[in-house]
């Protein structure tokens, strides 16, 4: 099992087994996208399959294309925009679409704290109803299991630990929980509504009389929506110096989206998550 971030290269090095595999990167005529698709062949974790064109939107076409066509197992975002790529991946007739909404799976390691956390989604959906927090929690639970983590225990977060109707994700929360205990998410173990002090400290959860098998053992946060779990995640990254890797799943292949402003070793790390995601 995977428990830093640190052994996520050498975990995909070893998964792809000197057969890496082939990146479709749409526009990939950027300094900073070359460096990373370069030092990912450098350690044999894949091999590039660069696509620029003038029209950013052919591009992305052509490199969804390329999975389509089995020429291609994972997905690059170069220099374009996020929308373009997604439009792509998204199309009806020529995308990559599974029946499964597409999330932002992202894992991130803090200082001081005794595991790797698993958050979603902080980055595509905005506002995601019942439905689309199930996809959201099937993928991430996906990538934890492609992590190592057999049974992942997972939390739905909100602002309380009581299902409140007032408060919709208290409601959802609940939701997923019996959802979870029906069989519908396969084998993890699901508990909500729980407070993020419950989630990750069992300590708190003894104070205030909460237990349960994922109080202060969450190796998951499903968040209520996009922005708590943005805000979350900076914080973490800001305040308290946590590293981090991420990807887009849902689609037949994992996608990286990458920025301009990233950190060298978040590149590089999230380019190993879809390795292994894909190799699950």
């Amino acid at each position: 099992m995977i428990t830093s971030l640190d052994q996520l290269i050498p975990a995909a090095q070893a998964a792809v087994g000197g057969r890496p595999p082939v990146m479709a990167v749409a526009q990939a005529d950027d300094p900073h996208v070359e460096e990373a698709v370069s030092e990912a062949e450098r350690l044999g974790l894949v091999r590039g399959y660069r696509i620029s064109r003038a029209d950013p939107a052919e591009a992305a076409r052509l490199a969804v294309d390329a999975v389509r066509a089995g020429e291609a197992q994972l997905l690059m975002k170069g220099l374009l925009q996020t929308a373009e790529i997604l439009r792509a991946v998204l199309n009806r007739d020529a995308g990559l679409r599974t029946g499964r909404a597409l999330s932002h799976a992202c894992v991130v390691q803090v200082p001081g704290f005794p595991r790797l956390l698993h958050i979603s989604d902080i980055a595509l959906n905005i506002r995601p109803d019942l439905a689309r927090k199930a996809d959201i929690l099937r993928n991430q639970v996906a990538v934890a299991r492609a992590l190592g983590l057999e049974c992942p225990k997972v939390a739905a977060i909100a602002a309380v630990e009581k299902v409140n109707p007032d408060m919709p994700a208290t409601v959802d929360a609940r939701a997923l929980q019996e959802m979870a205990e029906r069989g519908e998410f396969g084998d993890c173990v699901v508990q909500g509504p729980l407070a993020l002090d419950l989630a990750l400290s069992a300590e708190a959860g003894a104070v205030k009389g909460v237990t349960g098998p994922v109080v202060g053992a969450a190796d998951v946060l499903i968040m209520p929506d996009l922005e708590t779990g943005n805000v979350l995640y900076k914080a973490l990254i800001h305040l308290a110096g946590a590293a981090s890797a991420g990807i887009v799943v849902g689609a037949r292949c994992p996608i990286v989206l990458l920025s301009r402003s990233d950190p060298p070793a978040f590149k590089l790390n999230s380019i190993a998550l879809a390795v292994l995601a894909a190799s699950a």
